[in-house]
């Protein structure tokens, strides 16, 4: 297994990987002294979507000369918007992902927890509007390119609040 990309800067951990994700090791890494609150947002690979009821697993494909440069601009807009950020982690995996695997964690550590889930948040909709990363269904009989694809954004443009991305 082969990392593609990472940008660790020691507050700041994004990564695009074809490796299982740890979800352990990332909250272990956004827990600092300074930091009351670290919310994880695991996105987990379900055995559904919009009119299939029968997903057994998914692929993710990158742009991956792109995928980093990306997540740093949402990293940077969380910075910009919650300035009491501790650390910062979003991370997406790609190849094949059976049900019930870790695809993309978001985790944020801040002062207060109104920020780390405000943050946390902001982070999934950016990325999925603004990262090119892509998913194909796979099911019984057949496979085809996510149902909820959609154009890539600018990330600045994400108001959480109002997001309807799933």
């Amino acid at each position: 297994m082969l990392t593609k990309q990472i940008i660790n800067n020691g507050d700041t951990w994004l990564e695009l990987t074809d490796n299982v994700l740890n979800v352990g090791e990332v909250y272990n890494w956004a827990a600092i002294p300074s930091c009351g609150a670290v919310v994880v947002f695991s996105g987990i690979v379900r055995d559904h979507a919009d009119g299939r009821t029968d997903v057994t697993s998914l692929t993710y494909e990158a742009y991956d000369d792109q995928v980093v440069a990306k997540l740093k601009l949402i990293a940077d807009e969380m910075r910009v918007r919650w300035v009491d950020l501790g650390r910062i982690a979003l991370i997406h995996r790609i190849g094949t992902l059976s049900l019930g695997e870790s695809s993309v964690l978001v985790t944020v550590s801040s002062p207060h927890r109104p920020n780390a889930f405000a943050a946390a948040q902001f982070g999934i909709d950016a990325l999925k509007i603004s990262v090119p990363i892509w998913k194909q269904e796979h099911w019984k009989d057949g496979t085809d390119w996510g149902t909820n694809s959609h154009n890539i954004s600018d990330a600045q443009k994400v108001n959480s609040a109002e997001s309807s991305v799933s």
